[in-house]
């Protein structure tokens, strides 16, 4: 990234700032000054290899997993001591690794939901939007989550997150365990949600597809930030292509 980008980019207030965060599970380091930002209306790309501590980044700026130096700021303000539930209501809403969606509960309770923190009024009132976003959803609406396919669970997973409004949408291996045609309709998805507007920060261990949609990318090896660039560059970079895309 030239040094001018570098000047025009700290001339933003990023909506997320993450400096120099380090995490850790009893004595083992997951993260290790990690720092990047994200700006508003930005899809910012994480990838990296299994454990490469990726969702530990999330659950750190989600408020599950403690950080044990550093900051994380939203819209400038630090989140330090915020618990998980304060950050919601902020804005931040993470769509988990596996979806996770509560399988004996409903469609719609799933959607419901993810809007806890908001008046059930304004909640009941979004619940259309998402059956308009996801229409194979609107069907199966008193149907339990748990039987709907991986691709539909994906589906309501996403869903479920946007249903919080976020200003802030993170998405962790939305791709794992899907087949390739539903990975194509994820993503066109994502695109879908960024070309609304929606700033997305996206982890994800399919590089291709990841840096592929994304703004700007960064590279997490073993908890460390070895390399961070705009979508593309990451995207044709040699290094990449040989560790990530088997190229």
């Amino acid at each position: 990234m030239s040094p001018a980008n570098r000047t025009e980019e700290a001339r933003v207030t990023p909506l997320l700032d993450v400096r120099e965060v380090d995490s850790h599970y009893g004595r083992i380091q997951a993260l290790r000054k990690v720092s990047l930002h994200i700006n508003e209306g930005e899809l910012v790309a994480l990838v990296g290899n299994n454990g490469a501590g990726k969702s530990t980044l999330l659950h750190t700026i989600c408020g599950v997993q403690p950080a044990s130096s550093g900051d994380i700021l939203f819209e400038g303000e630090s989140l330090a001591g915020m618990a998980a539930d304060g950050r919601v209501r902020l804005g931040i809403s993470q769509v988990p690794e596996a979806r996770q969606v509560f399988g004996p509960m409903s469609v719609e309770d799933n959607l419901l939901m993810g809007a806890f923190t908001r008046p059930r009024r304004d909640a009941l009132a979004d619940l259309e939007r998402m059956y308009e976003m996801f229409p194979a959803l609107a069907a199966k609406r008193r149907q339990s989550a748990g039987t709907l396919s991986g691709g539909q669970q994906q589906m309501l997973a996403i869903g479920r997150g946007l249903m919080a409004k976020p200003r802030l949408l993170l998405l962790d291996e939305p791709s794992m365990g899907l087949a390739p045609k539903v990975t194509d309709e994820t993503f066109a998805t994502i695109r879908a949600l960024k070309a609304a507007g929606t700033t997305i920060f996206l982890v994800e261990q399919n590089a291709s597809s990841a840096l592929a949609v994304a703004d700007r990318g960064y590279v997490l090896e073993t908890g460390e930030v070895v390399l961070t660039d705009r979508g593309p560059a990451l995207l044709a970079n040699e290094n990449i292509k040989r560790a990530y895309l088997g190229m």
